[in-house]
Order: C-alpha cells, then sequence, then structure tokens
C-alpha cells in the first residue's frame, strides 16, 4: 500500500508533510504535490502534518478520490515533477483554495 495525495492539494500545495517524510518521497509539480508509490513506506507520518488534510492511505481514499491513485503514480514520470525533500511556502492564494471542492481541472502538469 500507499500514501495518496488527493484533489484538495492542487492549488494549496502546502509542504509540511515533506518535512517529516524518512524517504523523500513527495515529488512538486507546479502547484500539486504527489507521492511516489514505489518509494513510499506506508509510514503514515505525513497524513496529521497535511494542513488541506489531503493525504490519505489508499485504502482510506474516500470513493471520488480513488482516480488520484493512477494521477499520482503516473505525475511521477513527468518532468515537471520534481523531488522535494524541504517544505516551502505554501502558494500564495493557498488559503483560498483550501476546501473547495472540483479542482482537478485547475491541476497544472
Amino acid at each position: 500500500m500507499t500514501h495518496v495525495v488527493t484533489e484538495n492539494c492542487i492549488k494549496c500545495k502546502f509542504t509540511d508533510c515533506v518535512d517529516v517524510c524518512p524517504v523523500d518521497c513527495f515529488r512538486e509539480g507546479p502547484n500539486f504535490l504527489i507521492i511516489d508509490p514505489d518509494e513510499c513506506i506506508d509510514c503514515a507520518v505525513c497524513i496529521p502534518e497535511c494542513p488541506a488534510n489531503a493525504i490519505f492511505a489508499e485504502e482510506d481514499l474516500p470513493a471520488d478520490q480513488l482516480k488520484f491513485i493512477a494521477l499520482n503514480a503516473e505525475l511521477v514520470s513527468s518532468p515537471s515533477f520534481t523531488s522535494i525533500s524541504r517544505s516551502k511556502k505554501p502558494l500564495p492564494d493557498a488559503d483560498n483554495w483550501n476546501g473547495m471542492t472540483d479542482k482537478l481541472k485547475y491541476l497544472e502538469r
């Protein structure tokens, strides 16, 4: 099993979760984070650190977020998603986007 970053991360990109990851499995895109499913060791330390509550264990994903399993795996090979191992400031309007729904259309690849 792995952990999955879901829709609420889009246009927020809080990176609090990155600092606690013991294996540096996060990848950063323009406005979204992903977890590399081949690197994730299923430790779950990132879940409580996410201010947007956007990270779930694969088996705990809400039904409307299941598509993010494949999306996280797909974006690992995207050149615009690079490894991140230290937290950064969130996107400037992250608080405004936190909690909004139907954000997948805003994902920048």
